[in-house]
């Protein structure tokens, strides 16, 4: 599945106001930015994200996902604390 495919199926489905895509061969990182996060437990905010790529992941398409959730605040204080280098 390509990067774009991703972040705009994420986008879509969850409503997010950022997403962030990486890939190194079948192994995937996203960062997303959203208001659907506010007062969910980690788990449930990356069974938000997982839920929407069932499909790759069961075709193998994607093989690994690790997730980062904020909401729009946390990702503020995020990028303050630890800047993009």
């Amino acid at each position: 599945m390509e990067i774009k495919q991703i972040e705009q199926l994420l986008t879509e489905q969850l409503q997010l106001t950022e997403v962030y895509v990486r890939a190194e061969g079948s192994h995937y990182s996203v960062t997303a930015v959203g208001n659907c996060f506010a007062d969910l437990s980690r788990v449930k905010q990356q069974q938000m994200i997982y839920a929407p790529l069932m499909s790759a992941i069961a075709d193998g398409s994607i093989h690994a996902v690790s997730i980062k959730a904020f909401t729009p605040e946390q990702w503020r204080r995020e990028k303050l604390l630890n800047p993009p280098v």
